[in-house]
């Protein structure tokens, strides 16, 4: 871990600063030490590990095992996937990244970055004023990505964590990206709500994995694929979609087997002018028609109402909110 990283890490939950114990090389790097808020979090091979005993679900700590078992083979048999579906992976991977909108200085998140296929070419987005951080939950894989980006020039920061609980202050990222491990997530709608709140606002999300669209699922196209491997049959999660989420774009892409989401962040879920006076018979805002719903009346009292309000060329909502209120008045003295 190199000493301008404690700038940048937090305890996962609490968000605090973090305090180093350990020596710094010349280089102005840790290779053993530790980080402490209250919890300590061990520096192993200059790598901060996030994950404390216990803390994680029976699930989570089977897909690490199992990630870190596949760490030595995985890039031997992953471009079989793009060779499936005859796709350049270069040119898709360049595909992935354009969505992010990087300039030379942008600093990056890549959440579940594997053995760092995608960080590479990340990279080559970005200068010497840029930055890029990649996380992951598998120790073995994160070791790949490592090794793969040794020689980048570009200030990169690596940490073991898990998705749902990033070590990073709020409104931290320019872009944060994430392909190929979303639907392996314990809890997808944590992990893209933190990738919400540590993106700034205004900055890009991109995250896909395996999902056959619904109008193939009964093919034998789809059959072929999921017979492998079932996560082609997963879901779409949009359900887990954060409400910051603007300018979302669903696409799918090699092959049309694995969907892309990108979006922009907003500070909060949105908004609009909802208090203007809507003209016609009904009247009242959307406001008025949403907050000022009363019981309902009969058929009879509610005919009387309309009669009333057009003889004296009023909306519903002006005539009852005239004789609401004066009615009300009346009773409370």
């Amino acid at each position: 871990m190199k000493l301008w990283e404690l700038d940048y890490f937090v305890s996962p939950k609490e968000r605090k600063s973090l305090a180093l114990k350990g020596a710094v090389n010349e280089l102005g790097e840790v290779d053993e030490g530790v980080l402490h808020a209250g919890a300590e979090f061990n520096i192993v091979d200059g790598v901060p590990n996030f994950l404390l005993s216990g803390e994680l679900s029976d699930k989570a700590l089977s897909v690490a095992s199992f990630y870190d078992g596949r760490s030595e083979t995985y890039d031997q048999y992953l471009h079989l996937t793009f060779f499936t579906h005859g796709e350049d992976e270069t040119k898709v991977r360049n595909g992935f990244a354009d969505l992010l909108e990087l300039t030379r200085d942008s600093t990056v998140l890549e959440v579940a970055a594997g053995s760092g296929r995608d960080s590479e070419i990340i990279a080559q987005r970005l200068g010497a004023e840029g930055k890029l951080f990649l996380q992951d939950l598998s120790p073995g894989m994160l070791a790949k990505a490592r090794e793969r980006m040794h020689t980048c020039e570009v200030p990169t920061s690596f940490s073991i964590s898990d998705a749902s609980a990033l070590p990073y202050p709020d409104h931290t990222f320019d872009a944060v990206f994430s392909f190929g491990g979303l639907g392996e997530f314990p809890d997808i709608r944590g992990a893209l709500a933190e990738m919400v709140r540590v993106c700034k606002p205004g900055g890009k999300v991109v995250v896909g994995d395996e999902s056959i669209p619904v109008w193939l699922r009964s093919t034998e196209f789809a059959k072929i694929l999921s017979t492998t491997n079932p996560q082609f049959m997963a879901p779409l999660p949009l359900e887990h979609m954060p409400v910051q989420a603007r300018e979302v774009c669903v696409r799918w892409v090699i092959g049309g087997v694995f969907y892309l989401i990108d979006f922009r962040v907003a500070e909060g879920p949105p908004t609009g002018n909802f208090d203007y006076p809507i003209p016609g018979p009904r009247g009242g805002t959307l406001r008025s028609r949403y907050e000022g719903q009363l019981e309902g009346v009969s058929v009879e009292a509610k005919e009387m109402a309309h009669q009333a309000r057009q003889r004296r060329g009023m909306s519903m909502h002006a005539w009852l909110e005239e004789a609401v209120r004066k009615a009300a008045a009346s009773d409370l003295g």
